[in-house]
């Protein structure tokens, strides 16, 4: 194993690699817990997992419902190929911890030493992150958040807690927006879901530097199935980060998580996800968001790894002067297809949206860009504007672009860009004729063809990007 100074999570601090192929997050910890999780997925394990978080029962009546769902469901016959998914194999509940550490040293000492390589205390200590949730395998294993937050009524809590702690809070959204029946995933989500972040932003407050919460999954064949919830209410503010990683092993592990996000009047919500998979990860994401009167949503999205991610962030703009902004990364290398595009329903008059996408393909990667933007009846004087972009650094690369309109109203401006580009020679010779290398030559034109997404990231993240570009651009050229 060792050691390269690459930027980590939220921190910028050392990062241990066991790849050559730049991944920095390969590492596997002690499978202790991983070892005596049961394979499979019947209404036995459902149950198992609902009574040994002593949930009430109308969330096992949702849970059981999901796997009806799930079990009846087929899975998507277009996009990436998933034959290599197999259910029979994936552990759907692993619990690493008996229970929740109050401080960072009470974390049990492998798990501490995992955070610690990717930076997460050091987030804390810097105070770049105003409240922190750290999850390995199922379930959180910290948490923590400011105290001046907590005084005006923030509510920051891994997803089980809240619902012990806010029941009733909890209940009005969880599933409004993701229904089991949204798709298979949606479903099995619903009835295996472990952990996640739930936030509660009370009206007018606005939490001025980023909540954070951090996703590291250890077993192989792990399912890791997170629900995240949010509720941004009125006038309110707030930016949610999260970050995702795993080792690197030969067989498949699943990623099948969803996020639910209620933007209320005036309210405006930033959320960034950066996911850095191993390329044995399935990455199948929901994430829905719903925004009223004068609200904004704005995603901030990077695909960076997995073998497979599908990805769609819907937002549906159901008040009048509700605003959607999207900015999305994706890197697909070879053995990786990132399926993904975030898809806008007008529902109200006088609503905007505006989509920008990155892709960048080497090697004999595939990115698909699936985006689609509606204006349903009556949504009058909508203006949506979507710019899709790829760069192809090899002769195998390739990149698709799927958009599809459904305009039902009338004062409608939409327009839709989409370009797939190869590095020019002119490019690198004029470069490289200034004394530039070849590889960095091309870091330097692949940074500046994502920058508009880059520079919607924190700093820090920004940092971590541009090292995993770096590392991406080795064998890159010749």
């Amino acid at each position: 194993m060792t050691e390269q100074t690459v930027a980590s999570g939220a921190t910028g601090l050392t990062a241990w690699s066991s790849r050559e192929d730049g991944y920095a997050y390969g590492w596997a910890d002690p499978d202790l817990a991983g070892m005596i999780a049961q394979r499979g997925l019947d209404e036995q394990i459902v149950r198992d997992i609902s009574a040994s978080k002593n949930e009430p029962a109308w969330m096992l009546t949702r849970r059981l419902e999901g796997l009806r769902r799930f079990q009846s469901a087929s899975l998507p016959s277009w996009g990436p190929d998933l034959s290599d998914l197999d259910f029979s194999q994936i552990k759907y509940f692993v619990r690493s911890v008996d229970h929740q550490a109050a401080t960072w040293l009470e974390v049990p000492e492998h798990i501490k030493t995992t955070y610690d390589r990717l930076g997460i205390p050091a987030a804390e200590q810097q105070r770049l992150v105003s409240g922190v949730i750290a999850h390995y395998e199922s379930e959180a294993v910290y948490h923590a958040i400011r105290a001046d937050l907590t005084e005006q009524g923030v509510i920051f809590l891994d997803t089980d807690a809240a619902l012990r702690e806010h029941e009733e809070l909890f209940a009005e959204s969880f599933g409004r927006l993701v229904e089991p029946d949204l798709n298979p995933f949606a479903a099995l989500n619903t009835a295996v879901w472990s952990g996640g972040s739930f936030v509660y932003v009370p009206p007018g407050v606005a939490v001025d530097i980023p909540l954070q919460a951090y996703y590291r999954s250890n077993t192989e064949n792990m399912g890791q199935f997170e629900r995240t919830l949010m509720i941004v209410d009125e006038g309110a503010s707030v930016h949610y980060i999260e970050g995702c990683t795993a080792p690197v092993y030969s067989t498949a592990s699943l990623h099948a998580s969803v996020t639910e996000i209620v933007v209320r009047r005036g309210a405006r919500c930033r959320c960034t996800t950066m996911q850095n998979w191993s390329n044995n990860v399935v990455n199948m994401v929901t994430k829905r968001a719903i925004c009223h009167e004068n609200a904004t949503i704005e995603w901030v999205d990077g695909n960076l790894g997995a073998k497979v991610t599908m990805k769609y962030p819907t937002t549906i703009l159901a008040g009048r002067g509700a605003r959607a902004e999207v900015f999305t990364i994706a890197m697909a290398a070879t053995g990786q297809h990132q399926d993904a595009g975030p898809q806008v329903v007008h529902a109200a008059p006088h609503t905007s949206s505006a989509v920008i996408a990155r892709s960048i393909v080497r090697g004999s990667g595939r990115s698909s860009y699936r985006g689609r933007v509606r204006v349903a009846e009556g949504a009058s004087e909508t203006i949506s504007t979507v710019k899709c972009d790829a760069l192809l650094l090899g002769g195998a690369s390739r990149a698709d672009t799927y958009p599809h309109a459904d305009v039902r109203a009338e004062e409608v401006s939409l327009g839709h860009e989409a370009s797939a580009s190869r590095v020019g020679e002119e490019q690198l010779f004029y470069l490289m004729s200034r004394g530039i290398p070849e590889e960095q030559a091309l870091s330097m034109i692949v940074r500046g063809f994502i920058e508009p997404v880059a520079r919607q990231l924190p700093m820090e993240y920004a940092l971590e990007l541009n090292r995993l570009i770096d590392m991406g651009m080795d064998g890159a050229v010749g």
